[in-house]
């Protein structure tokens, strides 16, 4: 079990550096560009890796293809994509915080869909953990909590923490016998397939990506840890404690987003934004006990 939650934290904190590059990149690429990239770099990538046990399971592949195909549409083509078109209108943290609300949609998805009971400890360590998450927003003052406003893209960040939910739900559901690496491997594929078109029609519209070092670099990063790595991680953790309890720690992105704002974006850290850290940390272990 300690593995499950040690690869749902990796997963988180890889995630959150990808909010920093949807928000840093905004000027360079555009956004279904690097979303075109990103699983094209992840397909080569995993390829190696998974091309075998895809074709060993070639014919659970066949019979499961429309399961694939919803997954790679909500998970690969439209999850990320929009996290990339929301970077061009937020700030990276809006986007990290907006994106925690994914997991009170897999929690309410897994009770209504799995019956998963909500317990009063489960509850209260959400009502703690969410506690945390406002005080992030609102910088400590209510008034500001009171008065805040949205972008379009804080809209389209939670249409895709709404999207992502959903994935995960179906992650759970993955058929017994399909591997892993079948499994996100073909759903890259799938994703990215289904990307072609829409990537096709921008870089026509506006301009194809025009590639240099930094570029090239945030590219690797996004298709190899945020795509690969983090996936593999993400849906292993689901695999082994289940989505509630995964999804509670996708609660540490604003930490971690926070973190890496204030290394690489220079925007600062207050006490605000420790004593919020102590709180959601602190309802992850309450939501998590047994």
């Amino acid at each position: 079990m300690l593995m499950g939650y040690f690869l749902a934290v990796v997963a988180t904190i890889i995630w959150a550096g990808n909010f920093i590059v949807a928000r840093a990149l905004n000027q360079d690429i555009l956004p279904v560009s690097l979303a075109f990239w990103r699983w094209a770099i992840a397909v080569l990538t995993l390829a190696p890796f998974a091309l075998r046990s895809t074709v060993e399971d070639w014919k659970l592949v066949q019979k499961h293809l429309p399961y694939l195909t919803i997954s790679a549409l909500l998970g690969v083509t439209a999850f990320n994509t929009l996290i990339y078109i929301a970077g061009h209108t937020t700030q990276a943290l809006n986007m990290a915080l907006i994106a925690t609300s994914s997991p009170i949609f897999i929690v309410l998805m897994s009770r209504f869909f799995y019956g998963e009971t909500i317990s009063l400890t489960r509850a209260a360590g959400m009502m703690v953990v969410v506690s945390g998450v406002l005080m992030l927003i609102a910088g400590g003052s209510l008034a500001r909590l009171l008065s805040i406003s949205f972008a379009i893209g804080d809209l389209y960040m939670l249409l895709a923490a709404i999207i992502f939910a959903g994935y995960t739900m179906l992650v759970k559901r993955k058929p017994p016998n399909l591997r892993m690496t079948t499994f996100t491997l073909c759903t890259f594929s799938l994703g990215l397939l289904f990307l072609w078109p829409f990537y096709a029609l921008e870089s026509w519209i506006y301009h194809p990506v025009v590639f240099n070092f930094s570029i090239a670099l945030a590219l690797l990063y996004v298709g190899v840890l945020s795509s690969v790595v983090a996936f593999l991680a993400w849906n292993q953790a689901i695999a082994l404690i289940g989505p509630s309890r995964t999804a509670l720690i996708y609660y540490l992105i604003p930490v971690f987003s926070g973190i890496a704002a204030w290394l690489f974006l220079g925007e600062a850290i207050s006490w605000v934004h420790i004593f919020s850290t102590f709180a959601i940390v602190c309802g992850i272990i309450i939501t998590n006990r047994k």
